[in-house]
């Protein structure tokens, strides 16, 4: 299976590899990452985060491993050795390879930079204070907080985020759209990304007048990619188009 060619000729749109390039390895791992550090067309790479029960930080997106390990264990319920040890399945469903283990937060930022790829980081559930500032000083120390974006659907972590790191780029999540959530872009200074169903051209028109980019999410299909772009969107977060 091969990547599908999206042409962004003549815009300014930038692309984006959602849980690495997922469409081709196994979602937020290494092969992922690396697979998408590989192609120039893509501009970030996207993962999300997990705390551990021993308060530790994983690459995963689902609260339990079972979709994509098979053996079902809450990763907020569960050591980091645990996890750690885990061997992840391949997009089959197999268990093949023995390089498929959940990533640590270093690892996936060490991949980002190495690639030149902005790191784009879901904080998946709530965070607390202390654990975004954990998350964020872990990334300041490898020097690639200019690099980052973080995203979250729970505006309570962005809001956390802004009181320390009132610089560092930021995304509001978005499943839908209301003209309220303007006003929170503005506020605490974040982008939006939302779900590529809700964008349209009066949305995107918005969210610039007030000064805020607009990426979408999980555009995979030509016909879909050529619709938000004409819409005006900024960033396209897609598991397989480049």
């Amino acid at each position: 299976m091969n990547t599908i060619k999206l042409d962004t000729t003549g815009t300014n749109v930038k692309m984006i590899a959602h849980r690495g390039l997922s469409g081709l390895e196994r979602e937020n791992t290494c092969a992922a990452f690396v697979a998408a550090g590989n192609r120039e067309k893509y501009f970030g790479i996207e993962t999300d985060i997990h705390r551990t029960l021993d308060g530790k930080f994983v690459i995963f997106h689902d609260d339990n491993i079972k979709r994509v390990a098979v053996d079902s264990m809450v990763i907020e319920e569960t050591t980091f050795d645990t996890l750690r040890s885990v061997r992840l399945a391949e997009r089959d469903g197999v268990k093949s390879r023995g390089d498929l283990i959940m990533p640590t937060l270093e690892e996936y930022i060490s991949i980002c930079a190495r690639y030149e790829k902005a790191a784009v980081l879901e904080l998946k559930n709530e965070f607390t204070a202390s654990d975004v500032y954990k998350i964020m000083g872990t990334i300041d120390k490898m020097g690639y907080l200019d690099h980052t974006v973080i995203i979250s659907f729970c505006l309570k972590n962005l809001i956390r985020l802004r009181k320390r790191y009132p610089n560092v780029n930021a995304q509001f999540l978005l499943s839908a759209w209301d003209d309220k959530h303007l006003q929170s872009l503005v506020k605490y200074d974040l982008g939006l990304d939302i779900k590529h169903t809700a964008v349209t051209e009066e949305l995107c028109r918005k969210v610039h007048e007030a000064g805020k980019k607009v990426n979408c999410w999980t555009v995979d299909t030509v016909e879909d990619g050529r619709r938000v772009i004409g819409c005006g969107v900024d960033f396209i977060t897609s598991n397989i188009l480049e």
